[in-house]
This record gives C-alpha cells, sequence and structure tokens, in this order.
C-alpha cells in the first residue's frame, strides 16, 4: 500500500473506525529549479521590500491580511496559532446526503481511507451502508493544521474521502454573465441530430491508459537523453511520517446505543461555518 500520510479514524455516532488516508493522486507537472549555471548550485528566493528593493531580515516580517487597498491588519503568530483548529485525528461525519445533491465544482482532491487496526469490518459496514442507501456522508477533518469539509463514498472495494471547497470558495454559475444567445438559444432538429451523430462516431470507452501529458513527456525524453550523456545533477530530499491510530470496541453495542438516544445523531450535527475574509476595496 502507498505511505499513508495521516492516521485517524471515522467517527459516527459513538462509532470509531480506524482509518489511514493515501493520496488517491500524484503531481506529475514539472518542477524547474533555479539553479547557478557558474556552480549548479541551488538559487533560493529573497526577502525583498517591494517599495525600496532592499533586503528584510526575517525578524522584520509580520503577517497581514489585506482590510482595503493598500490598507492591512496586522495578525500575530500567536493569533494564528490559536485560530487554527485542533487537530483531532478524527473524520467526523456529521450528515449523509444524496450524492447528487452536490456540485461538481465543490469538489477539491481525493484520497483513499484504508482500514487501520483490526478496522475491516466496521469499515465494510460503512461501505454497504453508503451504497445500498446511495448517500454520501459530509465530514469535517482537519489535515496539515487546516479544517477541510470533505465527503466519503464507497469505490469498488474501498471508501473514498473528497475534500470539498467551502461554499464560499465556489462561485456561481452567475457569475460567467451569459447573455441571451446562450440562454435563449434556437436549435433545429437537424442541428441536434447531426450534432449527437458526431457524438456517437467520436465515442468510445474511458481507457485512460491512451491518455499522455506531451508537455510533461517531451521535457522528461530530453531529461532522459541529457543524463545518459552524464549532464545530470543529485537533489536529496527527506520524508516525514503520519500520525496514531484510534481502537474499536464491540460495533453492536456501539450502533445500538447510537440509534438509543445515548449519543447525539451524527446528522443534527453542523459543520464550523467558515469565517469571513475582509473584502477588499476594488
Amino acid at each position: 500500500m502507498a505511505r499513508a500520510i495521516w492516521k485517524g479514524a471515522i467517527s459516527f455516532g459513538l462509532v470509531h473506525i480506524p482509518v489511514a488516508l493515501v493520496s488517491a493522486v500524484r503531481s506529475q507537472g514539472i518542477d524547474f529549479d533555479w539553479l547557478d549555471q557558474r556552480s549548479m548550485d541551488p538559487v533560493g528566493y529573497k526577502r525583498i521590500n517591494k517599495v525600496t528593493g532592499k533586503d528584510v531580515s526575517k525578524e522584520d516580517i509580520v503577517k497581514g491580511v489585506a482590510y482595503e487597498k493598500g490598507r492591512y491588519v496586522v495578525i500575530s503568530e500567536e493569533e494564528i496559532r490559536k485560530a487554527r483548529p485542533e487537530a483531532t485525528q478524527t473524520i467526523e461525519i456529521f450528515s449523509f446526503v444524496a450524492a447528487e445533491e452536490i456540485p461538481l465544482q465543490q469538489f477539491d482532491t481525493p484520497y483513499y481511507l484504508a482500514p487501520d487496526k483490526r478496522g475491516g469490518k466496521v469499515y465494510a459496514l460503512l461501505r454497504e451502508t453508503l451504497r445500498s442507501t446511495a448517500k454520501v456522508a459530509l465530514a469535517t477533518v482537519v489535515l496539515h493544521t487546516r479544517q477541510h469539509l470533505a465527503l466519503l463514498r464507497p469505490l469498488e472495494d474501498a471508501l473514498l474521502l473528497v475534500t470539498l471547497r467551502w461554499p464560499d470558495e465556489v462561485r456561481g454559475i452567475d457569475s460567467l454573465e451569459l447573455d441571451s444567445s446562450v440562454t435563449e438559444a434556437k436549435t433545429s432538429k437537424g442541428e441536434l441530430d447531426m450534432a449527437r451523430r458526431l457524438v456517437q462516431d467520436m465515442s468510445g470507452s474511458w481507457a485512460p491508459e491512451d491518455y499522455r501529458n506531451v508537455f510533461r513527456q517531451t521535457i522528461m525524453d530530453l531529461v532522459e537523453e541529457k543524463a545518459s550523456k552524464g549532464r545530470i545533477s543529485v537533489v536529496e530530499t527527506g520524508e516525514e511520517a503520519g500520525g496514531k491510530g484510534a481502537d474499536i470496541i464491540d460495533l453492536t453495542e456501539l450502533l445500538k446505543r447510537s440509534l438509543g438516544g445515548k449519543a447525539k445523531p451524527a446528522a443534527k450535527k453542523k459543520a464550523a461555518p467558515a469565517k469571513k475574509t475582509p473584502r477588499k476595496a476594488s
């Protein structure tokens, strides 16, 4: 299994499912590092005052939020630490909704969820419950000190977690300002028939192995060619480990207690609303 980037538990009612979070995607872009051509040493970014052009020491740098154009409110490191959400190592389910209710523009980053520490049976129960009810679970989770809205859904034998953008991060379709040439367009039957025929002629099966990033492949071919001629430099990198797991107890008893009113029903919980940021002056 790929390396887990986070370990914790899914929680709904009194049920806890220990899981490990594994990224479902990987970046395949080209990372062009800055190098000094005279020595091939890495070149870093300098802290420069954009007005005076002079260097600024780390001690003289503070963080500010633009309140209006040219006017900032300074926020201290302590205030930032206090504002950060508590990392609970829990994927906290607060509601179940129909999958089709969530618009595609809300979707952000997918992750696989793998059962951890003998949590397979409870993991499978949640997966099959979601599948049989045609629901997805809405949850909150803190990853890398940042709180995310997320959904959980079954994917073949696994569970998939997809982080969602907060509602105020998504622009409405009305921001396109579509005019009448689009909203009131009239298409003839003949035009639609020809368009459908073209779609049918071009239709096929999803075959991801057939698709390639041509730019990346061209650059990597150049890298291989130059490396084979000895024109290569080596950069060392390090990796960090994940967090803690969680224990489980008798599943049947937890489900009975959750349904019996001894635990607050998960669907009644509300996600913490995202704080509004000050609006910049136009």
